[in-house]
């Protein structure tokens, strides 16, 4: 069983994690193979790749719910917003003291954060998008969206 983080851990990850360039071939091959490790370990998770705007790869596998698709669009929404993982805010709002639910001017139907959600980020620093899986532990999800990336590095 995997450990979470710590900050500087995470705040390194993404600085490691980047990507040269990214297409729409590239959304899929990330989301095929989060899919193929989570059928292999029957884990009951969501995928999503959103890139440019737009989801360029979904996926629901056998155990998961609609649930996830939700808890997936409000981790990505907090990755887009801050530009860190879900589970580097998260876990920097628990430091501060205070969750995002918490948060007056945070709506918590929109946003998460609960790990799961790992940005896509270019050599540049550009953020053009977000890797997000939901279903097991927050910062499994994030370890799984983050190797998902990795996977075409």
């Amino acid at each position: 069983m995997s450990t979470i983080p710590d900050l500087e851990t995470l705040l390194q990850q993404e600085q490691n994690v980047r990507l040269s360039r990214f297409s729409f071939e590239d959304a899929w091959r990330v989301g095929e193979a989060i899919r193929q490790r989570g059928v292999q370990e029957k884990a009951p998770i969501a995928i999503e790749v959103y890139g440019f705007g737009q989801v360029l790869f979904s996926c629901a596998l056998a155990g998961s719910s609609a649930e996830n698709l939700e808890w997936i669009a409000r981790k990505r929404h907090t990755t887009l917003r801050n530009g860190h993982s879900s589970l580097y805010t998260g876990e920097k709002n628990q430091a501060d003291g205070v969750r995002m639910e918490k948060m007056n001017f945070m709506d918590p139907q929109r946003y998460s954060d609960h790990g799961g959600s790992f940005p896509l980020l270019l050599s540049s620093g550009g953020i053009i998008g977000a890797v997000t899986v939901s279903g097991l532990p927050s910062h499994e999800d994030h370890a799984l969206a983050m190797w998902g990336i990795q996977q075409i590095l």
